[in-house]
């Protein structure tokens, strides 16, 4: 949860406490004085809205409603208390004849007022929170009706959740602080380049929230826009096709590609044997396997081909479906393998007057990664040692510098986490500053 640091954000919680608790323990009062029921029934209505109102400087709205909701559930909790207080001893205060009639329907009052703060902290939550995965979802929603293990349970999503708002207002501050630098404005604009089996979507982006952190301090951002699986040759040539659209329609030269997976491979095919060279000025390449993947040529070797064809041809029909012309699953897997890349990489040498680099990262544990990635761990590091759960360790260095990235905790980072697929927040890693710092970089160094 995040309470600003001014008295007013205080009291005003304090505040909103305090009418949970007299509203869900009020049905003797009503039930006194008839008259007070519409005020009541205000208060309770200004309770639930009244968090909306904060002086912290959030992000934006769905970080307001999310902080909302947060606020809302420790209310809720925290009203708990005396209201099973009250209703432990209220029995003892009435009279013989209506005693369990009248401590039934204040209990009933409380239960459901609760119950209404509680909903509509849940659902702010849960339709606002980029962190809250499925898992947690569900389990909240299982534990909502076991008693105890809710309240457990519901502190644990409060957690994540909270944390989630911290992070993103600490982003924002930070991003407005250094506004006027454009720390990411380079001379040539960036081009995102995506890997094998993802297309550029404006609804789910490839990239995460990279390309808009990146264009909050500066950068242009443009897409590779290519199709989601070829042979390397032809998304090369498709790559070329864009970058020159690109420079002719904006007049500005040169580009900064940065790459992701096979987008490395293809990216380097371009500017080797495609004539692109003239038109980069910088190359970075994000967790590309430029030596190949060793099980991929296990796969290859022990899945039988009947099988390997009628993937291929699922794949290739739904790709047609979502936009592609002429995917070919085929070509792409086979031009991952070590059998591949390695001699590829091996005659396509950096080019002197590009600045190259590359970037790769490494998982830790299996059992701390995101589905599916966690399961293709194991089965990679068996062939390839340490890996992002897709790409070798030995097969990220290209060019002229070499970054490797990985985190104290268990998690590491997987070949998903490098392009903030998932829109995790993980320890020791803030994705979308790695990004900043990078492009940061490539602006000092002039291009």
């Amino acid at each position: 949860m995040l309470i600003s640091k001014k008295p007013i954000e205080t009291v005003v919680f304090i505040f909103n406490a305090v009418i949970l608790c007299f509203c869900c323990n009020s049905f003797l009062l009503m039930r006194a004085f008839p008259r007070v029921i519409l005020p009541i029934v205000l208060l309770f209505f200004v309770a639930n809205l009244l968090t909306l109102f904060s002086p912290a400087n959030f992000p934006n709205f769905r970080t307001n409603v999310c902080n909302h909701g947060v606020k809302l559930l420790v209310i809720f909790i925290i009203s708990i208390i005396p209201s099973a207080v009250y209703h432990i001893f209220l029995p003892l205060f009435l009279t013989e004849e209506t005693r369990w009639a009248l401590f039934f329907y204040s209990l009933l009052t409380a239960v459901l007022t609760h119950a209404i703060f509680f909903w509509n902290g849940i659902l702010a939550v849960y339709t606002t929170s980029v962190q809250l995965g499925i898992k947690e979802r569900v389990i909240g929603i299982i534990c909502a009706f076991i008693p105890l293990a809710n309240v457990i349970f519901l502190l644990r999503i409060i957690q994540i959740v909270g944390e989630e708002c911290r992070y993103e207002t600490k982003k924002h501050l930070m991003n407005l602080s250094r506004k006027s630098l454009r720390v990411c404005k380079t001379k040539y604009p960036i081009i995102l380049i995506h890997g094998v089996f993802f297309r550029d979507a404006k609804l789910l982006n490839y990239w995460g929230r990279i390309p808009a952190e990146l264009e909050r301090n500066g950068a242009t951002v443009y897409y590779g826009e290519h199709q989601s699986a070829l042979a390397v040759a032809d998304s090369a040539a498709e790559l070329k096709e864009r970058i020159l659209h690109i420079i002719n329609e904006t007049g500005c030269q040169k580009v900064n590609i940065i790459a992701h997976s096979k987008g490395g491979l293809d990216s380097r095919y371009a500017i080797h044997y495609l004539g692109l060279g003239p038109y980069v000025a910088s190359l970075t390449t994000i967790n590309s396997p430029h030596r190949g993947c060793l099980f991929a040529d296990y796969l290859l070797e022990k899945i039988p081909p009947s099988v390997q064809a009628k993937l291929a041809k699922t794949y290739n029909t739904a790709l047609k479906k979502l936009g592609d012309k002429n995917p070919d699953f085929t070509a792409a897997v086979n031009d991952l393998t070590s059998a591949a890349c390695f001699p590829r990489d091996r005659a396509m040498t950096v080019p002197k007057d590009i600045f190259c680099q590359s970037v790769g990262s490494v998982m830790r544990s299996a059992g701390h990664g995101q589905f599916p990635l966690n399961m293709a761990y194991p089965i990679a590091k068996m062939f390839d040692g340490p890996n992002d759960s897709v790409v070798g360790e030995k097969s990220f260095y290209f060019g002229n510098k070499y970054t490797l990235l990985t985190t104290t905790g268990k998690r590491g980072i997987s070949h998903a986490d490098v392009t903030d697929l998932f829109r995790d927040n993980i320890k020791d890693f803030d994705v979308r500053e790695f990004y900043v710092s990078l492009v940061s970089d490539l602006k000092e160094r002039g291009y």
